[in-house]
This record gives C-alpha cells, structure tokens and sequence, in this order.
C-alpha cells in the first residue's frame, strides 16, 4: 500500500480524482491453516482482506464499487458477474477501471459482450440473476439492485450503438479517467485488445514487484505501458544487480545471464543508463538476497533512484538445441503472426507454446486461439511467419542445419484457454494472479492434455533457406 500511495500522487496529479467509485475486477483466493498452523493465502488475498487496504482506497476517494462478497466469492464467474453489474449500477460515479493484470480486464469484457442483455434485464427489473446462486452474494448485491428501467434502457442502447465494442469502457462509464493495472512483460501480449476496450481513456502500467516483494513505483503515468519504467523505492527493501554483460562490451542487446560469466551484484547506485541486470531482493518479510528471475533494463534516474523497465523472465521457455528463446521473444513472434491475421480481421485471443521433443529432432509447437474461423492459406503463412519471426542465431542456425524440425501451428477451438483458467482456479489459484501459461513443459500434463483436445488445425512452416 505504501508504493501504491506513492505512484497514486503522481497519477492524481496527472489525472485528478473526485469523490467516487473504482470498477474494480479484484478477487479473493481462499485462506488456508499449514501443518504449523499458521494461516496462509495469496499475497493480493491478504491485501484485498486488510484494514489498510479499504482505508486507502477511502482515503483516494475510489471504493470499489463491489461489496465484500463479491470480492470474496468461491466462484470467480459469479464474481465476475457481480463486478459488471455493480459496475453499471453505479456507472456514472466511476472514475477508474482496475485490476491486477490486463489480463483479467480483457476478459472481464470479453465476458461483458457475451451478458450485456442480462445484465440490463436485472437492471431494469431490480431482480438479479438466477446465475448467481451463492446465498451470501445474492443478498449483498440485491441490496444495491433497484428497478431503472431508464439506466437499463441507457446501457441497451449505448451497447447497441457499439460498433465492434470500441471504446466500451468510456461509453458506458462516462466519468472514467484512466484504466490501471500490470501491463508490462507478460501482459503486454493483451495491451491491443485493452485498447479496443478502453478507446480514448489512457492505459497504466500499475507499480512493478512480486508476491516475494515490491520494487519501483510509475510515477511518469503520461507514458504508454510498453515504455513505463519504474522508479526503485529504495527504502522498500535493499536491491543489488546483477549485471548481465560485460562492462567493455558494446551497447548491442544482451539476450540472457546464461550467456555470459556471471558477474558479482552490485549497488543500488552503481548501476548504469542502458545497462541490463537481474534483481537481488533482500526484504523486511526474511528473503534475504533472493532472486527474483527478472531482467530490467535501466532507463534513467529519478533523483538518485534508478528507475528499471522489465524487460523479460531470465528462465529460457524454449531450446531445442542451442537456441536459447525468451517469453518475450514469443510475444513478439506472435504479435508478427498477429499482423498477417489482422489483414483477414481476424485476432488472436491467446496463445501458448510447448517445445515437442517426441520428433527428432525436436521442434516449437504454438497454440493460437483465434476470433473466428481461418483460411488454409492464411494458417499456412501463420506457421511461416512465426517460425521465421525467431530471430535467435542459435534458432536460425539450428532451423538452416535441420537441428530443429520445422515449427508447428495448432490452432485450438474457442474458449479453450477459460479452460486452462477454470482449471487452475480449480486447483486453488487465485483468479487476481492468474497468467495465462505461454510455454507449457511437457510435466504438465493436464493443460498439455487440454491444448492438444481442442486443436482445430495443424500447420507446418515451409522448409528453411
């Protein structure tokens, strides 16, 4: 909460807030007792459960439009049901749209295109839903639920109106400054659909940490979330860096720590503009000098605070031979395939990948989910496209010498990834840290069983030159 206040002060200066009420799409995980018995939960439970938590959101005039039960329901599509609904009950007193991840907004109106009519219906009638069937919610929600035939009818005919549900999120939340919430590193994949979403309102990349610990906060909310840097809080905790070249090397990008000698960590102010490194976190919670696994670069200093942008995941997600391919190297290779689609309207939904070595040699295998069905031709230049998108010398080189096989585009039904989604909520993970696994390894057996039931088409990229 303390970084959270600081980085609100620099976007309440930017974008001034009145009284009133925050969208917020956040969900409670359950608690649970160790064998010690000491009470366990997700890192956004715990906030989301605390005094503090509702005492600053008070205090910056953004309660959450929700009740507690929703928050705190068993059942994240209930939750997120009751979130729209609370929301538009209350549409002309919200001034922020928010969630933990991009992602999690994507699909909160993803899910909005597909009940807008019932939603209206519960307005209009001050009745709610027969889907909800959790005693407790029905109760707090039916509280805030008053017959409106005209908000109902408003709401109808703005949705009507849409075309493409462009701009959705300021037409029918009028008073909305700004959306917020992670949009960097494995959420920028996202940003696109967000952006359809958002129209005209500006996006922000909310502060930059970690369950294990909080590192930096925005406080240069103008820029766009692909260029947001964070200012290092240095009374937070104590950082140290490791840096991931050489000092005498050129400033030409450094793709990994395995590919260099690894180097001793260094200060908080020794670090350097346009260098990369890896975190050290040592924390007042106990972890002492703990790495976090993440590269950021360093774009500049604020006062003598350095400030960091993420820049990947360190861990290598797929290798085949000597390729070495990051999480960001996928993304981009997907945003290029992205483009091609594009041409024939059509969007890629989400995506996965999983390095297949049941072949010999082995090759990549990417899962796209798509907006609507797909020509031949136009798959058969997808599966080019991406394989020819990795730019990696060790990948192009394996790929030229037939060390890796040619790359394999599956392309999975609708609706298979709130598959995976209900799967691991289903296993207890908390829906506000939910990512999308972009690289599935061949352990996990159950999500690779779920991507591989649902694939449509297969595809294979042309031989390499």
């Amino acid at each position: 909460m303390q970084i959270y206040k600081t980085s609100f002060a620099f976007r309440n200066r930017a974008y001034p807030l009145r009284d009133g009420k925050a969208l917020q799409f956040i969900y409670s995980s359950k608690q649970f007792k160790t064998k010690g018995g000491l009470t366990a939960t997700t890192a956004t439970t715990n906030v989301y459960r605390s005094e503090q938590f509702k005492r600053t959101m008070n205090d910056i005039h953004s309660q959450c439009c929700s009740p507690d039960e929703v928050i705190f329901s068993p059942d994240y599509h209930q939750s997120l049901y009751c979130h729209l609904l609370c929301g538009l009950i209350f549409s002309e007193e919200v001034q922020l749209v928010f969630s933990t991840f991009a992602h999690s907004i994507v699909l909160a109106f993803r899910t909005f295109e597909q009940v807008w009519e019932e939603l209206c219906s519960d307005i209009r009638e001050g009745v709610l839903s027969s889907r909800i069937t959790i005693p407790a919610i029905r109760v707090a929600v039916s509280r805030l639920l008053r017959p409106n035939p005209e908000l109902a009818n408003s709401i109808y005919s703005k949705c009507v109106r849409l075309s493409s549900w462009y701009g959705v999120i300021p037409e029918i939340w009028p008073n909305a400054k700004y959306v917020y919430g992670i949009m960097t590193g494995s959420m920028e994949p996202y940003l696109n659909k967000l952006r359809h979403y958002a129209g005209s309102l500006p996006l922000m990349s909310a502060d930059y940490g970690a369950s294990e610990g909080w590192i930096g906060a925005n406080i240069e909310p103008d820029l766009q979330p692909e260029a947001a840097s964070f200012a290092v809080l240095p009374n937070i905790g104590y950082f140290e860096f490791i840096p991931l070249r050489e000092r005498t090397e050129s400033q030409e990008h450094t793709r990994d720590l395995m590919n260099h000698r690894e180097q001793e960590p260094i200060g908080l102010t020794e670090v350097e503009v346009g260098e990369e490194y890896e975190i050290i976190i040592t924390t007042f919670a106990g972890l002492y000098r703990y790495r976090l696994g993440d590269v950021v670069r360093v774009t500049g200093f604020h006062n003598s605070t350095p400030k960091l942008r993420f820049v990947h995941r360190k861990g290598l997600i797929l290798s085949v031979n000597i390729d070495k391919n990051t999480e960001k190297d996928l993304q981009l290779a997907v945003e290029e395939a992205g483009k091609l689609l594009a041409a024939d309207k059509l969007e890629v939904l989400d995506f996965s990948s999983h390095v297949d070595m049941s072949t010999n040699p082995g090759h990549y295998v990417i899962f796209l989910e798509l907006s609507d069905a797909a020509g031949e031709g136009v798959l058969s230049s997808c599966s080019d496209c991406l394989d020819r998108a990795f730019v990696d010398p060790g990948y192009v080189g394996s790929r030229k010498v037939r060390a890796i096989a040619p790359l394999e585009l599956r392309v999975v039904r609708r609706g298979t990834f709130r598959k995976i989604m209900d799967h691991y909520l289903s296993l207890g993970a908390a829906m506000s840290q939910y990512k999308t696994p972009h690289c599935v390894g061949a352990s996990n057996c159950r999500v690779l069983q779920i991507l591989n039931g649902n694939v449509q088409n297969s595809y294979f990229s042309a031989a390499y030159d």
